[in-house]
């Protein structure tokens, strides 16, 4: 027994291939590239445009957050090439975990699974919070139940993780069609901004772009500050170039949900097309978006007075424009609600996976023999999530899901050229340009930017990365089906029709 010991091709596909019949784990294929899309962009565009943009801007690079959104969408569109060519090789659940178990080994997959599930929950959690303080300013709601500050028990977000729980549980086509929707609304109000927004850029707010770099303050300095400036022992510092980078680590939070698209390949009618499809279409329409807003929010606005809690309706407030304010905002609590509901289908997917293999009881894998879903892993997660939106300020955690994400691009983009080695003669439908250089730039790009996170954040990584460590040897390394000799697909009880 190793460690190190990988899970074979032909048993990732065959469980890709089935599709719930004669009690065989697998999950009926009902998407297409345009849903997929839907999928990609409903959680994508969120909490990236409506507060990032604010925050990154004052407090890191100025003007030049412009230039962190387009650093981060070309790190990320690498990371999606690599995906892009496992993703249509082997369409299944699990993605990164699934590629890691095939090409780097057990230990690997399972910290990238683990991996995974944190950067969702938490991701989830905290867009459930931003969406209740949304929707608490718009309808002037009480902050006791649905503020960020001032309370107990966050009622607003506790409720539309349940809401949304339920319609992830009931089926992935009602759980597209309310996404396809929302994507809809919140994309046509990000090109409102854009075109509106253009009549109120003053050239003296863009000047300079990138503000000269001056020292941190006394609170960034210690585990606040970057690892690239505690590794050099470089004085803590903000704005300049290095603000931009620091920034582009940050906003990179926006850009880490395209990975839930490679989730589904076990549920694209045509995944060999739709997955490339899909994860493309998305990064590309996300990062036109996110560099058109964030000019236009800067130019409105000189930097130092952008609001960090709601930049983009503040910036049309404070142009006299507020009609276009409320529609923002309504295009945030849309913008959001599809975040949330988006992460709790890719977070039940790749519970699904791990539970399937066996690194967690494979009895919370059970598909739903009417909805198609993975009913239990789903429900438990949507709980999981409902308590810690509800419960704890999750503000501070949210570069979590960035170190999160950008793990997992850099084992992502280290597994393409393995696996071409190890199974030259795999189908390709879409093949990475220029490997293995290309994925090498894309591993280091997502390794670098990691390095432009705080010395905190990657503390209560590695705490994370420790729990996940004593959950595997415990269980999972003796009790997972390579360890007992079981098939990759083996019949199991169903459950009756309701």
């Amino acid at each position: 027994m190793s460690v190190l010991r990988t899970k074979p091709i032909k048993d990732v596909i065959a469980q890709g291939e089935a599709d719930g019949s004669d009690g065989q784990l697998g999950l009926k294929r009902r998407l297409g590239a345009i849903d997929l899309t839907g999928f990609g962009i409903g959680i994508v565009i969120g909490t990236g445009i409506f507060t990032l943009t604010g925050i990154e801007a004052r407090d890191s690079a100025g003007p030049g957050v412009v230039i962190s959104f387009a650093i981060a969408g070309v790190v990320a569109l690498l990371a999606a090439l690599c995906y892009a060519e496992l993703a249509s090789s082997v369409p299944t659940a699990g993605s990164a975990y699934t590629y890691a178990y095939a090409t780097m080994g057990e230990i690997v997959a399972w910290i990238i699974g683990w991996d995974l599930l944190l950067e969702f929950a938490l991701g989830a959690a905290v867009v459930a919070r931003g969406w209740s303080g949304y929707l608490a300013e718009l309808l002037d709601l009480p902050t006791r139940w649905f503020g960020e500050e001032g309370s107990t028990v966050n009622v607003g977000a506790i409720a539309i993780v349940l809401i949304l729980g339920i319609v992830a549980i009931v089926g992935i086509r009602e759980s597209a069609r309310i996404t396809n929707l929302l994507v809809l609304v919140k994309v046509a109000i990000c090109v409102f901004v854009v075109v509106a927004g253009l009549f109120f850029v003053k050239a003296a707010n863009l000047t300079p772009f990138i503000p000269p770099a001056e020292p941190a303050g006394s609170g960034d300095d210690g585990i606040k500050q970057p690892v690239t400036q505690a590794l050099f022992g470089l004085e803590p510092s903000v704005f300049g170039f290095v603000g931009v980078l620091s920034a582009a680590a940050v906003v990179f939070f926006a850009y880490t949900g395209f990975e839930a698209v490679a989730n589904l390949g076990e549920e694209t009618k045509k995944p060999k097309r739709d997955l490339t499809l899909g994860l493309l279409g998305t990064l590309l329409i996300s990062t036109v978006l996110y560099i058109g807003v964030s000019l236009v929010v800067v130019g409105m606005v000189p930097y130092t007075e952008i609001d960090r809690g709601a930049p983009i309706a503040s910036a049309f407030e404070s142009v006299g424009a507020g009609w276009a304010a409320v529609l923002v905002s309504i295009a945030a609590v849309a913008g959001l609600t599809s975040v949330i509901l988006v992460d709790l289908v890719a977070m039940g997917r790749i519970g699904f996976a791990i539970a399937r293999d066996g690194l967690i009881p494979p009895s919370i894998a059970k598909v739903h023999p009417r909805w198609g879903t993975p009913y239990r892993i789903s429900a438990i997660m949507t709980v999981a999530v409902a308590l810690l939106a509800g419960f704890l300020p999750l503000s501070a955690l949210a570069d979590l899901v960035s170190i999160g994400a950008l793990c997992a691009f850099v084992l992502v983009s280290i597994a393409v050229p393995i696996l071409r080695r190890k199974r030259p003669d795999l189908e390709r439908p879409f093949r990475v340009p220029f490997s293995p250089v290309l994925p090498v730039v894309s591993a280091l790009a997502c390794f670098y930017l990691m390095l432009n996170l705080s010395v905190e954040t990657w503390l209560r990584f590695l705490a994370w990365m420790l729990l996940g460590a004593i959950i595997y040897f415990g269980y999972g390394y003796r009790r997972n089906r390579l360890a007992q000799h079981e098939p990759a697909v083996a019949p199991t009880p169903r459950e009756p029709t309701a």
